[in-house]
C-alpha cells in the first residue's frame, strides 16, 4: 500500500519516522512530507502559534503539494492529530484514495463531501478534549452521510497523542494495540 502519513503540530518529529519504519517494516511504501518545513516544537503554545503564523490554506496547499506525485497511485491517507485532520480533508476529495487511517485527529467535513465506500480508520483516546464524545458522534454521522465506511477505536486513559514515546501521553499498551489494528486495516485494503 501507498501510505502518505502526515505529522501532528509538533512536526515531523523521531515519533513519526518510527510510525513510518513500522508501516515500511509491513511491507508498505511510505512518505512523510514535512509540512512545517524542518520546523518542530515542544510546546503547545509554540506550535500552535507556528500553526496559525503560517495559516490553515497555507499548510493545505503544502499537503496537497506532497500529495500530488503519489496520488495517482491510489493512496491511503494517514496522520496524527493535526495531520490526521489534513489527511482526512485529502482523502475526501481524492476520489483514487485507498483508505484514511487517522491517528488521534479528525476534522470538519464539507457538506459537499461524498466518497464511494472509502474505508476509514480512526484510533483515539478516551476521554480526548480534542475529539469529545459529542464531535465524534457528529463527525461519524457525517461521515457515513458523505459515503465512508468508518470504524472508530478508543483508548480509555491513554493521552491525547499516546503513540508517540517522547511525550508525556504515550501509553504503551495503548500505542501498541492501535498499530496491530491499524496494520491489519491495512492488510485488508
Amino acid at each position: 500500500m501507498n501510505i502518505l502519513l502526515f505529522h501532528s503540530t509538533f512536526g515531523l518529529r523521531p515519533a513519526v519516522h518510527a510510525a513510518a519504519d513500522r508501516l515500511r517494516g509491513a511491507g508498505h511504501e511510505v512518505w512523510t512530507p514535512d509540512l512545517f518545513e524542518g520546523r518542530t516544537f515542544e510546546s503547545v503554545e509554540e506550535r500552535m502559534a507556528f500553526r496559525d503564523e503560517i495559516g490553515k490554506e497555507e499548510l493545505l496547499k503544502r499537503a496537497v503539494l506532497a500529495a500530488a506525485p503519489h496520488s495517482e497511485r491510489g493512496l491511503v491517507y494517514a496522520g496524527f492529530s493535526f495531520g490526521a485532520a489534513t489527511a482526512q480533508t485529502l482523502a475526501l476529495g481524492d476520489d483514487k484514495a485507498r483508505g484514511l487511517l487517522l491517528l488521534h485527529g479528525t476534522s470538519d467535513i464539507a457538506e459537499s463531501a461524498s466518497v464511494d465506500e472509502l474505508p476509514v480508520q480512526l484510533h483515539v483516546a478516551e476521554p480526548d478534549p480534542f475529539e469529545t464524545d459529542d464531535w465524534l458522534s457528529a463527525w461519524y454521522l457525517q461521515m457515513g452521510k458523505a459515503g465512508a465506511d468508518v470504524e472508530i477505536y478508543r483508548y480509555a486513559g491513554a493521552g491525547h497523542l499516546y503513540t508517540d514515546p517522547s511525550l508525556p501521553d504515550y501509553d504503551e499498551e495503548a500505542a501498541e494495540a492501535t498499530w496491530r489494528v491499524a496494520l491489519g486495516f491495512l492488510e485488508t485494503l
